[in-house]
């Protein structure tokens, strides 16, 4: 089994239908691209359309995220073809649904056309803290609990991947929107030359190469999974894990990157964390860390990484 194969899980197997062709005859082509702040979820719709906008289309883009903060709920619409009147996607009207979060994927698929819509999902789960009903290890969350298996019975093609691992294992999590814009390009009739040279465009210079591998890998891995026959059961690491149970939190913490701010240290609901001698924040109390994310959420240089390991249920530990 390859490294996709064992990361990722397709929610319905089938053939993804390349749908941009028919937009130069039809009603717009309409794709609906959401996520939380801080995954890239604009310049999924950036590069996208951009390329459309190349090729000749008329595009529109609606997008919503300023006020978001990082953590909070992002959107974006784009609608292209020959003549297009309104930027935004009516509900049951999408063509293509690209969730870069579980719940916020589930969230819009009212918004997915019921007959021939197609539903792309990373299978990363971002927790917020108020999802908690009490902050001790194993407590129950108000997040979704639906399964890969069951949102099939809800679309007519879709599928699940673990885009977040398989750019982890490039070395680059970030790079998890671009595996998932792999993956929306087969089912758009573009070259796959031309999205690349979109793709470059949008990403930071230094990180070109190891974009253009995540897209080719998101596009493999649909490819592959073209090949699937009856799908019939999920692989548990597909499915968003129960965090009833037993786990142990880790926090990545990138020195360089902290500036000292101590917003982190002031809003811990646990008092766990502190600034060290050097002004730089450290776990100070790991046996209290409920692993809720808050300092995640509001570092505003992506210095603090919360890892929720489901396996021996320890409590809190720094990398």
């Amino acid at each position: 089994m390859n490294r996709s194969n064992a990361s990722s899980s397709s929610v319905e197997s089938g053939q993804l239908r390349p749908t941009a062709a028919a937009a130069k005859a039809r009603e717009p082509m309409n794709v609906l691209i959401v996520g939380v702040g801080g995954q890239g979820v604009i310049m999924v719709s950036k590069a996208l359309a951009s390329l459309a906008q190349s090729k000749g289309f008329e595009v529109k883009q609606s997008e919503v995220h300023g006020m978001a903060k990082r953590g909070g709920t992002v959107f974006s619409h784009v609608r292209f073809g020959p003549q297009v009147w309104s930027p935004t996607i009516p509900k049951g009207e999408a063509d293509i649904l690209v969730a870069l979060e579980w719940a916020e994927g589930l969230r819009w698929l009212s918004y997915l056309k019921p007959d021939t819509g197609i539903f792309i999902c990373d299978t990363k789960r971002i927790v917020p803290p108020f999802a908690c009903l009490n902050r001790r290890p194993g407590a129950p969350l108000r997040y979704s609990r639906e399964t890969p298996a069951e949102v099939k019975q809800h679309v007519a093609e879709g599928y699940a991947i673990d885009a977040t691992q398989m750019a982890e294992e490039l070395g680059n999590e970030r790079a998890a929107n671009v595996v998932l814009i792999g993956a929306l390009s087969t089912a758009l009739d573009f070259p796959p030359e031309d999205w690349e040279k979109a793709l470059s465009q949008f990403v930071p210079k230094k990180t070109i190469a190891v974009n253009l591998e995540a897209f080719r890998l998101g596009r493999g891995w649909i490819n592959e999974a073209r090949t699937r026959v009856g799908v019939a059961t999920v692989p548990a690491e597909a499915v968003p894990a129960s965090m009833e149970a037993g786990y142990s939190v880790r926090l990545e913490i990138t020195q360089q990157w902290c500036k000292s701010c101590d917003i982190c240290v002031k809003l811990c609901p646990e008092r766990c964390l502190r600034l060290n001698e050097e002004r730089v924040v450290e776990l100070a109390q790991p046996e209290k860390c409920t692993g809720c994310r808050l300092c995640e959420l509001l570092c505003p240089d992506f210095a603090i990484r919360v890892h929720l390991d489901t396996a021996v249920p320890t409590q809190g530990a720094q990398a």
